[in-house]
């Protein structure tokens, strides 16, 4: 499958909606992070991520000829630790999630950007699933006011845009080198035209329809009260992707299989999924969910909450 205008297009449109100078298209997000931190972090580099990190930015940095250094999920005094012990003249790249994919919480920005700096870092910032729902569907650095202070912004189209792909963007010279670099993007095909037009027509209703992007946030916060209400714990999750702790495997999924069989479906998320003792129900929504729905899974989770116990 060749590269047709439609992606030029899409390209230019995502930039544009992100606030980069360029973007590139990938064939799937997994695709983008494998190609665009191993074309990036060279011999004699370092690639410091979050320990929550997804694992496509974990398998991106073990394709890298650099080094991998990890650090305690959005601890920003294990950051710096890792920070300050890498040598000046060592490239580094941090690499975090916007929005958690498990946990629901939002990487700090206010605090990774300064310390980036400090230490001569430059900032990727995976927003997978964050573009649709955060900064006004912009993403975590327009939630934060910081989009010029991160360098790379990476998304993929399997999430919001509900199509098939990824982008990078960034810099114009920075998403050049990455487009001639990127061993994922090289050798493999382009999206169809048919998934390109879906993820441009899924941006323009980012674009022109905001009070969908209102809704989901709305649909979230009262999801999060209402399942605290109910004694569940959501752990630090301020966004639609919403985890219900369970903390032990067997239970996960006898709690899942209750819900199922009453209507209800989740994610239910084991080990090596997320550590051992961690084990979680995933819960996500859509700005398309009604009330009525919302408060027939709550009166479940209630339900079921009670045969817990």
């Amino acid at each position: 499958m060749g590269h047709w205008k439609c992606h030029e297009q899409l390209e230019r449109e995502l930039a544009e909606y992100v606030g980069k100078e360029a973007a590139l298209v990938f064939s799937t997000g997994m695709q983008t992070n494998l190609g665009t931190i191993s074309a990036l972090v060279s011999r004699g580099d370092v690639v410091i991520l979050d320990k929550d990190d997804h694992a496509s930015i974990v398998d991106g940095a073990r394709l890298s000829w650099g080094e991998t250094k990890r650090f305690r999920h959005s601890d920003m005094k294990d950051l710096e630790h890792v920070l300050s012990a890498i040598p000046d003249k060592k490239g580094k790249l941090v690499v975090v999630d916007g929005l958690y994919s498990m946990g629901g919480d939002i990487a700090p920005l206010p605090e990774i950007v300064p310390l980036c700096k400090k230490y001569g870092a430059r900032l990727m910032v995976d927003d997978a699933h964050a573009i649709g729902v955060l900064g006004g569907g912009r993403g975590t650095a327009a939630h934060f006011g910081m989009t010029d202070q991160v360098d790379l912004i990476m998304s993929t189209f399997s999430k919001s845009f509900a199509s098939l792909g990824g982008f990078i963007a960034g810099d114009e010279p920075v998403v050049h080198y990455i487009k001639h670099f990127a061993r994922s993007l090289i050798f493999s095909a382009s999206i169809p035209p048919a998934n390109a037009a879906a993820a441009l027509a899924a941006l323009d209703v980012m674009r022109t329809e905001p009070e969908r992007i209102q809704r989901l946030l709305d649909i979230a916060e009262y999801m999060r009260k209402s399942y605290r209400e109910l004694g569940f714990n959501t752990l630090q999750s301020t966004t639609p992707v919403i985890p219900i702790l369970i903390g032990d495997t067997m239970r996960t999924i006898g709690v899942w299989k209750m819900l199922f069989d009453n209507g209800v479906f989740v994610n239910p998320v084991l080990s090596p999924g997320v550590p051992e003792g961690q084990e979680l129900l995933r819960t996500s929504y859509m700005a398309t969910h009604t009330d009525e729905q919302l408060d027939r899974v709550l009166s479940v989770f209630e339900q079921v909450g009670k045969q817990m116990d």
